[in-house]
């Protein structure tokens, strides 16, 4: 590919997820917080299960209630596996 047609392509084994930014007070890192609604193996009961997860944004560029979407990378340092895609 030529530099100038270059786009982003996503590799299809990366997990992608979307969510919204819960906390953005530290550099370069944002905590990113996902929702999903599943239901119980056992006692067939669906529930909401949120995680939070530490995910790497370069500039501080988003901002508390900010939706993202999430991809998943080499590990940039101890809890963040994540960049902002």
């Amino acid at each position: 590919m030529n530099k100038t047609t270059e786009q982003k392509v996503i590799k299809p084994n990366k997990h992608t997820l979307e969510g919204v930014v819960t906390s953005d007070k530290m550099k370069d890192t944002c905590v990113v917080s996902i929702e999903r609604f599943v239901k119980h193996p056992k006692y067939h009961k669906f529930m909401n299960i949120k995680k939070k997860y530490k995910v790497h944004d370069v500039g501080n560029t988003k901002k508390i209630g900010d939706k993202v979407t999430i991809v998943e990378c080499a590990p940039i340092s101890r809890h963040k596996h994540f960049k902002i895609a």
